[in-house]
């Protein structure tokens, strides 16, 4: 499927990109959370519920799409969108919290839709990204599950540094909104290298 080098390397690097910036978010939605109602169990088991819940809406639709004429341009916008949809929660995010805390008092279920309001739709598009880039990268049938276990390696390994560079540094060098505004960066970077590869796929001879 892929004429030259470069749109594959994308689709790595931008596959680890997506499950660093997923888990990043998710570590900072406790931070976020936690003024309005607190840091409990209840807390994290809705953030987790919510991440699980968008995660699995988003491979559904991700693995939809990537049957239909896959192409660089549509992954990128996936980046383009998650970022898009990541700014609600910097720009609005407190007065939904108050909304929410002032109209359900029990903590779990209001954690519960306040994660859903601020984390559900970044996170299902970010989903996206993993079934589409196993289309992308796959040429052949018979190496489809060696390419799918490479790709969700990537896709993992970049999850455990995304955990271990928010948990153990960057939420104590720069404020949650400067950590989002950089991971909003991030994405559309993302998406207009995703779409820079395809133009460069599009020209190689």
């Amino acid at each position: 499927m892929m004429s030259s080098r470069l749109p594959s390397v994308a689709v790595l690097i931008l596959a680890f990109t997506s499950g660093f910036i997923i888990m990043a978010i998710e570590l900072l939605g406790g931070r976020i959370l936690a003024p309005y109602f607190g840091n409990s169990i209840y807390v994290w088991g809705s953030i987790i519920t919510v991440f699980m819940l968008a995660l699995s809406t988003g491979y559904l639709i991700g693995g939809r799409l990537s049957v239909v004429s896959p192409n660089l341009r549509r992954y990128g916008s996936f980046f383009g969108a998650a970022a898009l949809t990541l700014l609600p929660t910097i720009l609005l995010g407190e007065s939904m919290m108050d909304a929410v805390f002032l109209r359900i008092e029990d903590p779990r279920y209001g954690s519960l839709l306040a994660s859903l309001l601020l984390f559900f739709a970044p996170t299902a598009i970010l989903g996206m990204i993993a079934p589409y880039s196993v289309r992308l990268l796959v040429m052949h049938q018979d190496h489809s599950g060696q390419i799918a276990g490479g790709l969700y390696f990537v896709s993992t390994l970049g999850s455990a540094l995304g955990t271990l560079a928010t948990s153990f540094y960057l939420v104590l060098w720069f404020e949650v909104n400067q950590i989002l505004y950089a991971m909003v960066a991030t994405l559309l970077a993302g998406g207009a290298f995703a779409m820079f590869a395809e133009s460069r796929r599009e020209t190689a001879p």
